[in-house]
């Protein structure tokens, strides 16, 4: 069956709340002005030889129980790895309700626009003959995804105009088929490169330089690779002001884009406020420029507001973040302000919507992106670098640590305080939704009861409602697929709200994100919250002015509320589903879990003696130290425990007994390294692509990796490195996590790292701790420790045939929403049958093992 709740659908959630549309609408303005002008046939990366201007659609219905992490796609199957061709009035598919879909003929309009209401969710097959073999970059926006002569890329749903794809075109017909977005528009077409190696100014990551800061600036510039070998030992050289700084440059991979680092000599301080120029070439063998580029930056004063950057530790790629400083110059001891935006919002602009507090400093992180991650898996990692990174500049009071945001930023403030909550003294979520998954059921349930007026308000078509009213059947393989998504389930982890002070704030009349969402999670706050306030701003939409988070009020309330110092809290509950993601409240930390990914609690209390009550923990650490008590027992649960006054104490749960013992060992699982899948793709990742394979297998498995470090730029503005299996050692990557492409026939890293691991994959064959499955259709992902370090992961892409290689090319592991336990194995089916064609999932034991974790079998 097909479970899950409608991918397009919660898609249209997702931007319905956050307002994401309108803005996206906005800029598009230019991408269509640029491609609309005809006469004008270079741009700065090449010529442009090709504008399409005829295509042919296949509209595509919405299925309400199609699942977000393994959507059913019958048209994506038929063109994966194959050279389909296709034409006007040829069938293209019979969808879920029966109905004949065929390929329909449409033409651009003056804009050189494909643009009709029926292409939203469709596809659009394109093609191009070529007289010979010939190298280009594929441009298209509007478009989830593409898929050039078989292999899939990542596509421009946003509109970002950043989509540049190195292609080979072969001689004869070249096909391109689009998925198109939540945009009824699509436009393409072909550009022949200045040269094989080139930059481009597109989406560059650049600070401002700031006057009397000695320091050392990093931006990034996209290298395209356009030529069919690696590019290797080559420079990037900065010059700004009379100085000079050259970085060496990762290596690329044949016909492949990577953002990459590069270092800004600084500003002398006799500087003045400026917008200036900086020259960066290029620069191969003998100093030789292969590329010259003219950047504009800005010099500004550090008590102006500023974009800084860094290094995120997730894939060493340059992420910025921007402040508005204190107004208090060289303010000591004051407060820090960690800002969220909304969808389509920068954090430029985030940070810019406030007026400078005299007591702290504002820091508004980019979620990686505009639209991001809605602040969930690797947009919460970047709110986390950036509030480190904040306290580090700035030395704040540790008491005076604040959370606010805005739409999708008063989600991420709901998510990050619920899930972190002793980092913050107070948070303020601004019209925002708690909860994702808990919006859509709230939403959906007062859609089903709203008038007309509302539906029409909300942007509700009668279709869209029809969609709401299917309902989801869920089998155990479904729960247990869920199970994984529960550290984004905030609702269930309301009680450590306790552990703050709330301000919420919403527009009466919001329209975007509805203001009964408040006004629910008033009546869930009042039900054990005593210390929140309420507001709904008169009169007020989804965005009112600055105000729409820059309330004075908010700033009243964070100024009154504190971090409470460890030893003083007496009474505390803590709550998390998984120690990878949040582990540690003030003096107590939960290593272990019984049952992984459910959630666990404690509620600890010293007012008369030690007391704590567990829920689903296996090893809780209590550091004694931080939390200074004087009582020599410890009462858990049903048992009483002799404790000493200092030092950490490590609690083990056997069988419902408590009693002390070791720290368990790195080897296990615990905060550093705990699952589900997805928790691979961090920690300096790496890629790891099979060259041992046939050459069918090499290609598919390459492009793989080359696909999802293409998806993890446009989603995370990221940069991964890719390695072959025959160039990777181990040492060379001390503690980094390992992405594997390939099974122990064809990856020689495999052996390296995963050879006595209970899970084997080759050809036509797998084993799960001794249980076999055999056959050449078989995908599978999993992620496990890495043997040689006591930090790092290694996470699996794997197949056991062909077919298998299809398989794992259609799930969507790097979009936030979608769940993904420690290990799923799966076969073609899944793009014809969703979760159905899922074999085995689950999570292994807190040792790693398979007989000691817990697993669901079809």
């Amino acid at each position: 069956m097909l479970k899950f709740w409608n991918s397009r659908l919660l898609l249209f959630v997702v931007c319905f709340v956050c307002g994401s549309l309108s803005q996206a609408q906005k800029r598009q303005g230019n991408i269509v002005e640029y491609f609309g002008k005809e006469k004008v046939n270079e741009v700065k990366e090449g010529m442009v030889t090709h504008v399409f201007k005829e295509a042919v659609y296949l509209p595509t219905k919405r299925n309400a129980l199609n699942s977000i992490s393994f959507p059913t796609d019958k048209v994506f199957k038929n063109f994966l790895m194959t050279h389909k061709t296709v034409s006007e009035g040829e069938i293209g598919l019979v969808d879920h309700s029966g109905t004949t879909q065929r390929w329909t003929k449409i033409k651009v309009d003056s804009s050189s626009t494909f643009n009709s209401r029926v292409l939203r969710g469709s596809y659009v097959y394109l093609s191009y003959k070529s007289n010979k073999e010939d190298i280009v970059l594929f441009e298209a926006s509007g478009h989830t995804q593409a898929i050039i002569n078989g292999f899939p890329h990542e596509g421009d749903y946003y509109d970002f105009g950043y989509s540049l794809i190195p292609v080979q075109l072969k001689k004869g017909i070249n096909v391109f088929v689009l998925k198109s977005g939540r945009f009824p528009r699509v436009r393409a077409r072909l550009i022949k490169p200045k040269s094989p190696v080139l930059l481009t100014q597109r989406d560059m990551t650049l600070p401002d330089l700031l006057i009397g800061e000695n320091i050392n600036y990093k931006g990034a510039i996209r290298v395209i690779n356009a030529s069919p070998t690696w590019f290797k030992n080559y420079t990037i050289k900065a010059q700004h002001s009379g100085q000079v700084s050259v970085s060496e440059i990762p290596a690329i991979p044949p016909m492949s884009v990577r953002k990459v680092a590069f270092e800004i000599p600084t500003v002398g301080a006799d500087a003045t406020p400026q917008k200036s120029t900086m020259q960066l070439q290029l620069v191969g063998a003998k100093d030789w420029p292969l590329d010259k580029q003219q950047i504009a930056i800005n010099i500004k004063s550090k008590n102006d507001k500023h974009k800084r950057t860094f290094v995120s530790k997730i894939d060493n790629s340059i992420q910025y973040f921007s402040v508005a400083p204190s107004s208090t110059h060289d303010l000591e001891d004051g407060a820090l302000f960690l800002s969220v935006h909304g969808a389509s919002v920068e954090a430029v602009n985030q940070a810019n919507a406030y007026k400078q507090k005299d007591w702290g400093h504002v820091v508004a992180p980019t979620n990686r992106r505009p639209f991001g991650f809605a602040w969930e898996d690797w947009g919460r990692l970047d709110a986390l670098e950036v509030l480190k990174e904040g306290k580090r500049i700035y030395q704040p009071n540790p008491q005076k640590i604040y959370l606010t945001g805005h739409s999708m930023g008063g989600h991420g403030t709901w998510y990050l305080g619920a899930t972190y909550p002793d980092k913050f003294a107070a948070i303020a979520p601004c019209a925002g939704y708690p909860d994702l998954l808990g919006y859509r059921d709230s939403f959906v349930k007062r859609a089903l009861s709203a008038s007309e007026e509302e539906l029409k308000r909300w942007g509700i078509t009668p279709k869209m409602l029809e969609e709401m009213q299917k309902k989801p059947l869920l089998t155990d393989m479904d729960h247990m697929i869920l199970r994984a998504g529960n550290p984004s389930r905030t609702l269930k982890l309301k009680r450590n709200y306790l552990q703050q002070g709330i301000y919420v704030l919403h527009g009466e009349k919001d329209n975007v994100v509805p203001t009964f969402i408040a006004r629910e999670m008033r009546e869930v706050l009042g039900k054990f919250h005593s210390d929140f306030t309420y507001y709904e701003y008169p009169g007020g939409t989804h965005w009112y002015g600055d105000h729409s988070m820059d309330w004075p009020p908010i700033f009243d309330l964070f100024k009154q509320r504190s971090i409470p110092v460890d030893s003083t809290i007496q009474k505390m509950e803590f709550y998390t589903a998984s120690p990878g993601v949040s582990a540690t409240s003030h003096f107590a930390t939960i290593i272990q879990q019984q049952n992984p990914l459910e959630i666990s609690s404690i509620d600890f209390n010293k007012e008369d003696g030690v007391k704590i009550d567990t829920e689903n923990i296996s090893v809780l650490e209590l550091d004694l130290d931080a939390m200074r008590t004087n009582s020599k027992d410890l009462q858990i649960d049903t048992d009483t425990l002799e404790i000493s006054s200092t030092g950490k104490i490590y609690l083990h749960n056997t069988n419902g007994s408590w009693s002390t013992g070791n720290k368990p060992s790195s080897k296990e699982k615990g905060p550093h390294r705990n699952g589900g899948f997805k928790d691979a793709f961090r920690n300096e990742m790496v890629f790891v692509y099979a060259t041992k394979g046939t050459t069918q297998e090499n290609e598919w498995y390459f492009n793989k990796a080359r696909l999802d470090a293409e998806t993890f730029y446009y989603r995370a503005n990221g940069s991964v490195e890719l390695v072959a299996d025959v160039d990777f050692s181990p040492k060379a990557y001390p503690n980094r996590n390992i992405i594997i492409y390939g099974n122990s026939d064809n990856n020689s890293a495999w052996n390296k790292l995963l050879k006595h691991f209970p899970v084997q994959v080759k050809n036509n064959h797998v084993s799960l701790d001794g249980k076999e499955v055999k056959g050449n259709q078989w995908g599978l992902y999993f992620i496990a420790p890495r043997q040689d370090s006591n930090t790092a992961s290694v996470g699996v892409i794997s197949a056991t045939g062909t077919n298998g290689m299809k398989a794992i090319y259609s799930n969507h592991y790097l979009l936030n929403g979608t769940s993904y336990p420690d290990l799923l194995l799966f076969s073609d089916g899944i793009m014809d049958y969703g979760t159905d064609a899922v074999k085995c999932a689950g999570f292994f034991g807190n040792d790693w093992s398979f007989e000691r974790g817990e697993f669901t079998w079809n």
